[in-house]
């Protein structure tokens, strides 16, 4: 088996129609089920296109997503990393039984059970959001996008309502190059966080009451933490394309079934093909394994091509828009009630709503690494 590097980068930022297909996924499909390419900080990385690989790998425990494992010369700006374990525990550093103990704090009051009884509030939220920009032309992608699933989130954890415009603007700056404009947005989630703890009507203080015993005041606030910017990072670009296909090609979403039904397949096909991230977050073997007859040492990175394996999924199969394995995103099905209670939302109160510029014209932004992309805007009138 062949370790050579394919020819076009995977990283590189650009922006591309709504449905155009980024070659780069068919190259790498084309290169085998292991691909080795250049990471965005340097160096080599290992990514997997095979829908079965990529489930084993994401179950393998002989890969971690400790960045305590990442290349030594890699800047943690560069490549994007979060944290090591031993710097910040939590659901995205930890591995094992640590990892294990930390989900079951979090799962019963994230779980589908839990996210069913909030469904109507999100309903609720979505239409109150919606109704003062109906009748006029609206980019929803400059202000809605966010603020829905802030607000959501907001309410969920407990945090004052009043706190969703500083929750909105930490959330953009976290994407910022500049160090001091993140720790400044690090610091408005830890008020966010006291906020919700001091408040006791949220989830975020039956999370304190679940967590491990030894769990400090700031780790407390990092999971809050999470929850808000994970939970917005995943929902805010995913709701463009879901109203996007609905308004703009409701025919590439349609199925069979009550309306509830039609809203469920058309979220999950718009996560299929959309998915929140292009690749999952870094990952590094512990020691050294082979994929596909390809030897990678111990600390090779490794990356798994969630969009080009997403493409070759049929459309209602298990597709890894959420990942798959011990690390399946947690906040999955706060981001399925979500999406689907707007588009019960667009299908109930604005049947006749409409975009404003042809499907076909609309732009995906791709801002490179392993972030995802989001429509560059989403002009619509809502009737």
């Amino acid at each position: 088996m062949t370790d050579a590097p394919i020819a076009t980068c995977p990283f590189a930022a650009g922006t591309r129609g709504l449905d155009e297909p980024a070659p780069v996924r068919a190259e790498m499909r084309a290169a085998g089920p292991v691909v080795r390419a250049e990471a965005p900080a340097g160096g080599p990385v290992w990514i997997v296109t095979d829908p079965d690989l990529a489930r084993a790998v994401l179950a393998d425990p002989k890969v971690s997503k400790d960045t305590a494992l990442a290349p030594r010369t890699w800047g943690r700006w560069t490549a994007g990393l979060e944290p090591s374990a031993a710097e910040q525990p939590a659901l995205t550093t930890l591995e094992g039984q640590a990892h294990a103990r930390l989900r079951r704090a979090h799962a019963p009051l994230l779980g589908a059970k839990r996210m069913t009884a909030s469904y109507p509030r999100m309903v609720a939220i979505a239409r109150d959001l919606l109704a003062p920009i109906a009748g006029e032309p609206v980019d929803l992608m400059a202000d809605f996008s966010t603020r829905y699933p802030l607000t959501v989130l907001c309410e969920l954890l407990g945090v004052p309502l009043d706190g969703v415009d500083t929750a909105m603007t930490a959330c953009r700056g976290m994407h910022s190059q500049d160090q001091s404009e993140v720790a400044a947005a690090m610091s408005a989630f830890t008020e966010l966080a006291t906020a919700a703890l001091n408040g006791g009507a949220g989830i975020a203080t039956e999370l304190a009451a679940r967590m491990p015993g030894d769990t400090s005041r700031e780790d407390l606030h990092y999971q809050i933490f999470a929850l808000l910017f994970a939970g917005q990072l995943t929902t805010d670009p995913a709701l463009g394309f879901l109203v996007a296909r609905l308004l703009g090609d409701p025919g590439s979403l349609a199925a069979p079934g009550s309306s509830t039904a039609v809203d469920e397949a058309a979220v999950g096909e718009v996560l299929r093909l959309h998915p929140p991230a292009p690749f999952t977050l870094w990952r590094f073997t512990t020691t050294e394994i082979e994929l596909a007859g390809i030897r990678l040492p111990a600390g090779a990175p490794l990356l798994i091509d969630i969009e080009g394996v997403n493409a070759v999924t049929a459309p209602g199969g298990q597709d890894l828009a959420f990942g798959a394995g011990p690390h399946y995103c947690i906040g999955a099905q706060l981001a399925r009630h979500e999406l689907c209670a707007l588009a019960e939302v667009l299908r109930t109160r604005y049947p006749a709503a409409r975009l404003t510029v042809p499907y076909a014209d609309l732009r995906r932004i791709e801002p490179g690494g392993i972030l995802g992309s989001r429509l560059a805007a989403l002009p619509v009138v809502l009737r």
